[in-house]
């Protein structure tokens, strides 16, 4: 089954461009498209996408304030930030609203087509230069020791990009069992995303890096 995927661009030559290529990839079904943030979330409701390709700088309503909405009224809804900006405020603001990734406008398409895969199945997508900037605002938890062993293990696996089935298949745990596994991480965190979490796994020093797959 095709992922459904919504772009957001409020440039017509850019929306063009994405759904020639991404066209042409079997795996990806172009649903929709808008120019500003403000059809962005209309269109979710109506449309059911996997995947938004959301640019930040849009008029009516920025991709920022729209990731925030959409996250709030559809949560299984992964929103990548797709743009041209490469700024502290930027990054950080679109991965606290919700969004799942962050991804610069010179990503190749054969990358890009990836990264929507990915965060279809709950991978975190991160152009390396977003990563820096937002990991100098993820301060570690004061107390990380609250996490089990069995959280920091799965923190890990998450951390490195893996779906809650590829955790469940490395640890050799149900599915429903890595969901609240990775749901209390998000808690005793105090985040609202993987991506965030992951960030926090790197902060904590349980794996060294974190980028885009």
């Amino acid at each position: 089954m095709a992922i459904r995927v919504l772009i957001v661009d409020d440039h017509a030559v850019v929306r063009q461009g994405l759904k020639m290529f991404l066209a042409l990839d079997g795996e990806l079904e172009i649903v929709g498209e808008a120019e500003n943030g403000e059809q962005a979330v209309r269109l979710c409701g109506e449309l059911s996408p996997d995947v938004v390709l959301m640019d930040l700088l849009m008029p009516v309503l920025d991709g920022v304030s729209a990731i925030a909405q959409i996250k709030t009224r559809w949560p299984d809804v992964e929103i990548v930030a797709l743009t041209s900006v490469l700024e502290d405020s930027a990054v950080v603001g679109a991965v606290r609203a919700g969004a799942i990734g962050y991804l610069l406008k010179d990503t190749r398409s054969d990358e890009l087509c990836r990264a929507i895969k990915s965060a279809a199945a709950g991978q975190v997508q991160l152009a390396p230069q977003a990563a820096v900037f937002l990991m100098r605002e993820v301060r570690a938890p004061e107390a990380p020791e609250s996490l089990t062993e069995r959280e920091k293990e799965v923190l890990v696996e998450l951390a490195a990009g893996k779906s809650n089935k590829e955790i469940a298949a490395a640890l050799s745990l149900g599915d429903k069992t890595v969901k609240t596994h990775v749901s209390n991480i998000l808690s005793k965190l105090g985040v609202q995303s993987r991506t965030q979490a992951a960030l926090h796994a790197v902060r904590l020093g349980l794996v060294p890096t974190l980028g885009a797959s």
